[in-house]
């Protein structure tokens, strides 16, 4: 992730939640907010219902690889939350990156085709 910062505060999260922008399916729930900054920053949410902790780091090390892969496709400036919902737990890798390129893409944040 190399123009990406990770998301860790309590009040940056709320902020995306109450004044951001949202679109979900049934594996992610995405939330971005303009953050005026070089860098987007990502932070990620899995709760304790998605299942044990092993279930969830697995889930969080998923999401992590997949934007880091696709970090280049997205638009910067942007705060980036993603939550991972109980559907994510028996999702494939590949799943939850359609699921992701797809909510990001409603909301805008993945680049116009030929924008570097």
């Amino acid at each position: 992730m190399e123009h990406t910062v990770s998301l860790k505060e309590n009040h940056l999260f709320r902020r995306a939640y109450n004044r951001g922008k949202s679109a979900a399916d049934s594996r992610l729930a995405l939330y971005i907010r303009r953050s005026g900054r070089k860098a987007n920053r990502l932070g990620l949410t899995v709760s304790t219902k998605v299942g044990c902790a092993v279930v969830r780091n697995r889930i969080r090390r998923r999401l992590r690889e997949i934007y880091r892969l696709n970090e280049d496709k997205l638009n910067a400036g942007y705060d980036v939350v993603v939550v991972a919902r109980v559907r994510a737990a028996q999702s494939g890798y590949r799943q939850l990156e359609k699921s992701f390129l797809c909510l990001a893409d409603k909301l805008g944040l993945l680049k116009k085709e030929g924008t570097t």
